[in-house]
């Protein structure tokens, strides 16, 4: 009987403050994980925009060597100048591009759809000049396309 009695109290298993406190870890190690991960998947997903607008921007720059142009003014030059480019497989950004009335300048902008890439805007222009105008949700005035900080 002794034996049994002594068995019976080595297996009484945790107590509550012990959940408790295994609890409260597991739960601060998701507070710090968590905002990591999604960071780390949001900057996984931009360069799919930076690729894009690089090849968008190089269909612009055959086309105007084709015609002296980068194709009639309006909302969307890709409706002539790079008819021929269209981003295939684009999951996280949509695409558009502008021209000038002279012509000579557009602009082409990739505006998060999708994802993590929501609340980003890059752009790149006829010079290959490359901006943020959006990050992470804030309105932002960057010379360069950023990815994991506000700065360049």
């Amino acid at each position: 009987m002794k034996a049994a009695a002594a068995q019976r109290r080595n297996l009484r298993g945790f107590t509550l403050i012990e959940v408790m406190i295994v609890v409260a870890v597991i739960g601060i190690l998701a507070a710090i994980a968590l905002p990591s991960y999604n960071d780390y998947v949001r900057r996984g997903q931009l360069p799919e925009a930076f690729n894009t607008l690089s090849a968008y921007r190089a269909t612009m720059e055959q086309y105007y060597q084709d015609n002296r142009n980068y194709g009639p003014s309006g909302t969307n030059c890709a409706a002539n100048a790079a008819a021929a480019f269209t981003p295939s497989g684009a999951k996280y950004f949509g695409y558009t591009c502008s021209t000038s009335a002279s012509q000579q300048n557009y602009v082409i902008t990739a505006t998060g759809s999708a994802g993590r890439a929501v609340g980003h805007t890059y752009t790149i222009n006829q010079n290959g000049e490359r901006a943020t105008t959006q990050f992470k949700g804030s309105t932002v005035t960057q010379p360069c396309w950023l990815t994991s900080t506000n700065a360049c």
